[in-house]
């Protein structure tokens, strides 16, 4: 890493949230800034999933293309990862994909997934970026908003918490059962804040002894999460907020932890059962502590219940019976918790022609993905390689903003497009179906036929499909004709290597 230079002029950035967005955030701006200060409403505990992390106990993916990024800004972390437990896999090779109801073709992509759990993800990556010695973490702080005006972003104006109880993201905390003996989360189960943006007022009663103090900076970086209040703050300092597109798909997770069993899956670390044309899927991966961790997904309401028998009933739904096998051979380790995510959200920044100076939005406060495609961490990192290049050619912190937003949109606008075109094959989806939408649908529904049988067109759609390569390495002469023969069922037996 390098280091500011010595002697140079005191530059002070603040970070809200300590997820992964806004380690990744202070990770870089520690290169450019003499102090990074990460500001978090929780506090984190080994294990335990944080209360603004709605999703932290469900299951999680980290695509190539992020773990590629995070490897260059922290070396060694995907070894720092398999150390404190992860499992590393090839793609197509370690793990069972099924679309529709067929397996992909097991073949090397060159491609590596980093299977664990939330909690561990960003332990690794907490530890690593508080080694710099000019970023610093205080916990209990709740962001009530920014300081500056329409012009320029001064800092934030924060909450100091002086007990261990935080705000909420809904208010005071809910029922939502705890997983036993691993992953553990508490707090609502809607999609949430991801960092230390404020939540709604607590009830009477449960409200914290707290300090509100004013914190300055030269560079605010808003990596709050979903959950953010960002609109709301621009509004208040004479700003104008972005406009919002959202594609509602009201998808609900049921997840659950069982005891690993060896012979289950046949070896592989984990499968994935993507969702069908009734909208169920699911996924199932051998975590840390030798344990499955097992997701279901339903979309537009269909929501997987949380009860044994209802969990292991919609299990049975599923396209392929992996899934289903586990639940039933495997020892529960728990309660199932549930998890809900209503509207893929995108900020569209680069659309303003005037943002505030000195204020940057990323990760999930800017783009927030269906998280079924597991879009949200490489695209936060994604986003954070943009910001280390804006900062490497000099820009001031005035002009940062606009120069960010115009690559950072560049860097979304392939997972987007991905995401809502895959989100619209789904009839209960409201959205517009243009030529263009239905055309691609049609033939990546025969991209998907292919896969089945053709390594070379699954090894292609994997590599897509992590950001890896772009859409246009599926519609080049050389697999054009292979996805519309295999698509279509023909010569079944052809070499994928012809």
């Amino acid at each position: 890493m390098t280091a500011p230079e010595a002697g140079g002029a005191e530059r002070h950035a603040i970070v809200i949230g300590a997820g992964v967005a806004g380690l990744l955030a202070a990770r870089v701006l520690a290169e450019f800034c003499t102090r990074v200060t990460i500001l978090e409403r929780d506090t984190a505990e080994p294990g335990v999933v944080r209360r603004g992390v709605g999703q932290g106990a469900h299951l999680h993916g980290l695509l190539d293309r992020g773990r590629s990024i995070i490897e260059d800004l922290y070396p060694g972390c995907t070894d720092d990862l398999v150390a404190a437990g992860a499992h590393t896999a090839e793609v197509l090779v370690g793990t069972r994909w099924y679309i529709g109801g067929s397996r992909l073709a097991a073949t090397a992509t060159d491609l590596t997934s980093v299977i664990a759990t939330r909690p561990l993800l960003e332990s690794v990556l907490r530890r690593r970026t508080l080694e710099l010695p000019n970023v610093t973490l205080r916990e209990g702080i709740t962001v009530r908003g920014l300081t500056g005006d329409g012009e320029r972003v001064t800092g934030v104006r924060v909450t100091t918490h002086r007990d261990s109880r935080q705000d909420g993201d809904h208010g005071a905390a809910s029922d939502t059962p705890a997983i036993d003996d691993g992953v553990r989360r508490s707090g609502s189960t809607d999609a949430a804040d991801d960092g230390a943006g404020e939540g709604e007022p607590r009830s009477a009663g449960g409200a914290d002894s707290a300090d509100t103090e004013i914190v300055g900076a030269d560079l605010v970086v808003d990596a709050s999460g979903r959950g953010s209040r960002i609109c709301e703050w621009l509004r208040v300092i004479g700003a104008t907020a972005p406009v919002e597109e959202r594609l509602e798909v009201d998808l609900g997770y049921a997840s659950r932890l069982y005891r690993h069993r060896d012979g289950l899956l046949g070896g592989h670390a984990s499968v994935i059962i993507s969702t069908g044309a009734d909208g169920r899927g699911g996924g199932a991966v051998h975590v840390e502590g030798d344990r499955w961790l097992v997701t279901l997904a339903g979309m537009m309401g269909d929501h997987p219940p949380t009860d044994p028998a209802g969990f292991h009933a919609y299990a049975a739904t599923l396209s392929a019976p992996d899934i289903h096998e586990i639940v039933t051979a495997a020892e529960p380790l728990g309660d199932a918790v549930p998890y809900r995510f209503r509207s893929s959200v995108r900020r569209r920044f680069d659309r303003e022609p005037e943002v505030p100076a000195a204020l940057v939005v990323l990760g999930d406060a800017q783009c927030a993905f269906n998280p079924l495609y597991a879009q949200g961490m490489t695209v936060a990192a994604l986003q954070a390689a943009v910001l280390r290049e804006c900062l490497r050619i000099g820009l001031p912190f005035a002009e940062l903003p606009a120069r960010f937003y115009a690559a950072a949109a560049e860097a979304a606008d392939t997972a987007w497009q991905l995401a809502a075109a895959s989100d619209l094959r789904h009839p209960a989806v409201a959205g517009r179906r243009g030529l263009r939408t239905r055309l691609t649908n049609a033939y990546v529904a025969q991209t998907y036929r292919a896969a089945h049988h053709d390594s070379l067109v699954a090894r292609t759609f994997m590599r897509v499909a992590h950001l890896v390569e772009t859409p246009a390495a599926l519609a080049g002469p050389a697999l054009v004709g292979r996805i519309m023969l295999r698509g279509n069922g023909a010569a079944a037996t052809m070499s994928a290597h012809h």
